[in-house]
């Protein structure tokens, strides 16, 4: 089983839609628990990826390879390393948590909804296991279509807005990859006489200094766009209000994760010289910053709940890209573990505001205010999960933010204490928000009469609960199983790294060899 344990993984929300199908489209129910079900199914599959994970193992584990399309060099081949592992998991565990958040909230086209939620996961899982770039392509682009139509269909009253500003913005980043992909793939053939998108073959090339930085580039404007990086973020926000709370739970637990992962996976390997230039460094760098400290400020402005979450989403993102600009182990590890962390505690605040507002129809802080009196249980969970976004020491966020800012600080002062504010300024912005829902006397005589949490919605929080606290109390394991990857990344992009010759100062970090040459 073990040699075709990705393809399991993959194909089995896909196997969940070609049934779901075939199920009466009047008997919601019944796709609710089919479509729950296949989601679990996903999830149980995933499970043997951890136990029989190789922690240390140099390389990619589980791989898969077969022909598929000779004639242009493109193979079926997938894999897994410990980077890529986490976020499957991540992936395939948000997976079940967002169909159990659509349960009551959705009521209209219920089997396309559910149809959609599969596809998408299936290319999500898709797009982190891919080690050829055709396919990773195809999962690429194929995660746009679902989405669109959740946000465009389920949404709110500017669905339609939301919904094509999303499409266009990030299909315009992908045609921009794909001609940087193109370069590497033509370039493959200039050198050694063959086509190929195998990840493995293009990280041979020799490519002159220049050519890198296009190439970087190009791939730059993609990621960016989906993390997304400030300037590039301004989809995002219209995106997770209009979006129905699973929507935006996925979008920022998973869909945001892609483009982290591919400067991880592509850009810094591919490009190393480009992408240990020093200036492109300190812009990316400085990019970063700037998304930490205004995602945080904007924050602070907002009227509307879920619009306040979706921007904050910016500022957490910034400190995930930061780590990875900072070309270190702790840094990108650091990096990695955030983006985990983020999709909990985020997923986590988007579920807040989901129960809440199936109860109140409205997401204007202004219309709360002193629920901790009528909605107990549902101000406990809420508290978790602010303080897990906060960064709170034994939970989550914490061990995430501490280990970039190590990182930061091992690159460039300077970096560290810009980006320290934005610790401070999501502490406050979260504290507000709560202190302004929750505590106090109940301002609106409707919230009186909103029932608590059933014994569903308690359910969904307390796998992200457990699993933040986990992290926050015992993060080695997953320090462990990113430490072989992270590495590899570190030595490839600064050879001199472990030799002991690292400059301090990441303003004066020493370019690498203008070659990608196999380390």
């Amino acid at each position: 089983m073990d040699q075709h344990l990705l393809s399991i993984v993959l194909l089995t929300p896909l196997a969940g839609l070609a049934v779901l199908l075939f199920l009466p489209g009047g008997n919601k129910n019944l796709i609710r628990v089919w479509a729950n079900l296949a989601a679990l199914a996903g999830f149980l599959v995933s499970i043997p990826l951890v136990t029989r994970f190789q922690i240390g193992r140099p390389g990619y584990q589980f791989e898969e390879f077969a022909d598929w399309i000779p004639s242009l060099g493109a193979h079926y081949h997938i894999g897994i390393d410990g980077i890529s592992l986490l976020l499957v998991m991540l992936t395939t565990v948000m997976g079940v948590i967002a169909m159990l958040v659509s349960w009551s909230a959705i009521q209209d086209r219920v089997k396309e909804y559910y149809a959609m939620f599969l596809l998408l996961q299936t290319g999500m899982i898709g797009v982190f296991l891919s080690l050829d770039f055709f396919l990773f392509y195809i999962f690429w682009e194929l995660v746009l279509v679902p989405m669109y139509f959740i946000i465009g269909v389920w949404g709110g009253p500017r669905k339609l807005y939301a919904a094509i500003k999303f499409f266009l913005y990030t299909l315009a980043g992908s045609v921009l990859m794909l001609l940087g992909i193109l370069t590497l793939y033509f370039q493959h053939f200039k050198q050694f006489g063959s086509y190929t998108f195998e990840i493995s073959e293009l990280m041979k090339l020799n490519l002159p200094l220049g050519l890198q930085e296009w190439v970087f580039w190009a791939f730059f404007i993609g990621f960016a766009i989906k993390v997304p990086m400030f300037p590039f973020h301004t989809w995002l926000p219209d995106a997770h209000v209009e979006a129905p709370t699973a929507g935006s739970v996925i979008l920022a637990a998973v869909l945001l994760k892609m483009g982290t992962y591919g400067f991880l996976r592509f850009s810094l390997p591919l490009l190393p010289g480009a992408s240990a230039d020093r200036t492109i460094v300190q812009i990316l760098a400085a990019l970063s910053i700037i998304g930490i400290i205004y995602g945080a400020l904007v924050c602070l402005m907002q009227a509307d709940w879920k619009k306040l979450i979706a921007y904050s989403s910016v500022s957490h993102l910034g400190f995930c890209t930061l780590g990875i600009f900072s070309m270190n182990p702790n840094g990108i590890a650091g990096s990695v573990l955030q983006q985990l962390n983020h999709g909990i505690s985020t997923g986590m605040l988007f579920m807040v505001i989901g129960v809440i507002y199936e109860r109140r129809h409205t997401r204007e802080i202004k219309e709360y205010g002193g629920l901790a009196h009528v909605m107990p249980k549902f101000a406990i969970i809420f508290a978790i999960a602010m303080l897990s976004s906060a960064g709170l020491p034994l939970l989550n966020g914490f061990i995430g933010e501490f280990t970039i800012l190590q990182g930061a600080f091992e690159a460039n002062l300077v970096w560290a204490a810009f980006a320290v504010t934005g610790v401070i300024l999501g502490a406050a912005y979260l504290l507000w928000l709560y202190q302004r829902t929750m505590l106090g006397q109940v301002t609106n005589g409707k919230n009186l009469t909103i029932p608590d949490m059933n014994f569903r919605e308690v359910a969904m929080f307390v796998p992200l609960i457990a699993w933040a606290i986990w992290i926050g109390v015992y993060p080695k394991p997953y320090f462990d199983i990113l430490k072989q990857p992270v590495d590899q990344i570190v030595q490839r992009v600064r050879p001199d790294y472990f030799n002991g010759n690292t400059v301090r100062n990441a303003a004066v970090i020493p370019a690498a060899p203008h070659a990608g040459g196999a380390q």
